[in-house]
């Protein structure tokens, strides 16, 4: 077994001159939380970089996420067409808003949803769709829109994986009624924990703000119930910080995803999935699929990776259809291909201080096995 551990990830950080420098103002000010002058900054500085027309900025992806499906306003119980291949967030967040998650199985040449499938699945009680741009592949927006705006849904993208992204020329964040972006600590650009919805109509800029700060509109006016989802002036300097590199951080990213590319496409049995034309990509994840014709299975080499010190991930695996929160509640619905993803998918490591040496050998591992 080689010495040295890799990691499925690792944050990207700016050096520590840089950040104590940025942050010395705020022993001056004491103004550490409730929308300060780092927090507007890094707002604006986001929606010009994302090219969105307006962007709300949070504690988290998933408060995101969870708030502007509450800003939405659905009916109690009315139904959500998702998609089960993605992280546990996208359906919580459905369910906490006491709505109901309608799963569409995904197609198999990139993991999003299944656009073919969506209209069969529509009924009364439908109000939204709420796809994922998965592991930075792009979803049909086009078609998705038609089929929202024929029966008159909602479309709220979970961006999560597409910082920096753009389709056709266009910000990912400019399609559908709402995207959703995470800036956790281990993705692309980070604010250590933090996240934004983008969206069009300026109506839902008060509306979410008065979700984030518990509907304070002044020193004696609340005006509506809300929560706590602002982010503080800490991570919003880390945000400014790493906004400042983040282009570097991508090209990184490129080499090593790139170097991945050019050896793994050529091993029977590992299959890349295929990229959509018109994309600009931020290469957040590298994943890899082992089929049948690979000699181990998805588990057996994630196991053997494992024992060389390569950490990957099953990721995602179970659907979040089939997690014990759900208690088999959703089993028996077909979602053939997604099933079969969640078996065969695993997720390189990828980050910008991923040597290239170290990626020689992973792919050397995953040749020999």
């Amino acid at each position: 077994m080689d010495s040295e551990k890799i990691f499925v990830t690792r944050s990207s950080m700016p050096s520590y001159e840089e950040y104590t420098e940025a942050i010395r103002p705020l022993w001056d000010s004491h103004w550490l939380t409730n929308m300060g002058q780092y927090h507007q900054e890094l707002e604006q500085k986001l929606k010009e970089y994302l090219g969105v027309p307006e962007l709300s900025l949070m504690v988290n992806g998933h408060m995101a996420l969870e708030l502007i499906l509450q800003a939405m306003d659905f009916p109690e119980g009315a139904e959500v067409i998702t998609t089960p291949f993605t992280f546990i967030s996208s359906t919580h967040a459905i369910v906490r808003n006491h709505l109901t998650p309608v799963f569409c199985d995904v197609k198999p040449e990139d993991g999003t949803i299944d656009e073919t499938k969506i209209e069969t699945l529509i009924t009364e009680n439908t109000v939204a769709i709420l796809p994922v741009h998965v592991y930075g592949n792009i979803c049909n927006v086009e078609e998705i829109k038609r089929i929202a705006d024929q029966y008159r849904l909602k479309v709220i993208y979970d961006a999560a994986h597409t910082f920096g992204m753009k389709y056709k020329g266009k910000g990912i964040g400019c399609y559908g009624d709402a995207s959703v972006f995470s800036f956790h600590a281990t993705k692309v650009f980070h604010t250590i924990e933090g996240g934004a919805v983008a969206f069009s109509d300026h109506k839902f800029f008060d509306k979410l703000y008065n979700l984030k700060n518990f509907g304070i509109r002044s020193e004696e006016l609340v005006a509506e119930v809300g929560a706590n989802a602002k982010m503080n002036e800490f991570c919003a300097v880390m945000g400014l910080c790493n906004l400042r590199h983040v282009e570097q951080a991508i090209l990184r990213r490129k080499i090593l995803c790139e170097e991945y590319e050019t050896h793994l496409k050529r091993i029977r049995g590992i299959r890349l999935f295929e990229r959509k034309p018109d994309v600009l990509q931020n290469y957040g994840y590298f994943p890899i699929l082992v089929e049948e014709e690979y000699p181990l299975s998805r588990d057996e080499l994630y196991q053997k990776l494992k024992e060389q010190g390569i950490y990957t991930r099953k990721y995602f695996y179970p659907l979040t259809s089939d997690q014990a929160c759900f208690k088999n509640r959703y089993q028996d619905k077909k979602l053939t291909c997604a099933r079969t993803l969640a078996e065969q998918v695993l997720v390189l490591p990828v980050y910008e201080e991923l040597k290239k040496d170290e990626v020689t050998r992973i792919i050397k591992k995953i040749e020999i096995s």
